[in-house]
């Protein structure tokens, strides 16, 4: 059953924390797990990542830089989620095209329809199944990096060091994407234990699981109807 689940939230919100642990949850009930990540999770990906994440690059345009993150997306979607997917595996996915709407957007303030334009165009209109945002103040969040990159266990990068004011905008669109689409999103508090927050995750998860499996039945049932007429 394939099932696309994205992770959205700052850095040093434990995104990557929760992926694992949602991971090792799905593979220990059967499931065929791939993970990645935005911008990246290919080799022509990984390239774009370096160039949008350098601090060096101060002078990148707003319009340059969402459409660098676009053809990373394009060539991942084409070349990863898209055939795992088919194989009928789970994709669990850190950063999406949420990312595009909360960054570019909101915090770049950015045309929505051009982003819509393009974002399907890349994506092939490919969305989520379950998208779970980790809450986290702004200001905890780019502390919580810095002390990533101090402790070598992460990376200070051209978004990290923008204006205090971008990551509020950046943080207020989440939300307000989240309450547009309550049935796909799920908002965390990254603040709690980690525990805590996986267990909210994974219910929410069974939930999710629990409806594919319905839909799939029901389907299957559908076409052995058709078949016995």
């Amino acid at each position: 059953m394939s099932l696309f689940i994205t992770f959205e939230g700052p850095d040093g919100s434990g995104k990557s924390t929760q992926i694992n642990l949602v991971t090792a949850h799905l593979e220990r009930l059967g499931y065929e797990v791939l993970c990645t990540r935005e911008p990246g999770g290919t080799a022509i990906g990984d390239q774009i990542r370096q160039v949008l994440h350098d601090v060096k690059n101060t002078e990148m345009s707003a319009r340059a830089e969402i459409l660098l993150y676009s053809a990373s997306r394009a060539q991942l979607v084409e070349q990863v989620i898209l055939p795992h997917l088919a194989q009928g595996g789970v994709v669990l996915c850190d950063r999406y095209a949420d990312s595009t709407y909360a960054y570019q957007g909101y915090g770049r303030r950015l045309d929505f329809e051009t982003l819509r334009l393009i974002t399907n165009f890349a994506t092939q209109r490919l969305k989520p199944d379950l998208t779970i945002y980790l809450d986290v103040a702004v200001e905890e969040g780019l502390r919580r990096k810095a002390a990533a990159n101090v402790s070598g266990q992460g990376e200070w990068n051209r978004m990290d060091q923008l204006e205090l004011e971008f990551h509020q905008r950046v943080r207020a669109g989440y939300l307000e994407m989240a309450q547009q689409e309550p049935g796909r999103w799920l908002i965390v508090d990254a603040s709690a234990p980690v525990e805590e927050i996986n267990a909210i995750i994974c219910e929410r998860l069974e939930q999710v699981l629990s409806v594919a499996s319905s839909q799939r039945s029901v389907v299957s049932n559908q076409k052995s109807e058709v078949r016995g007429q």
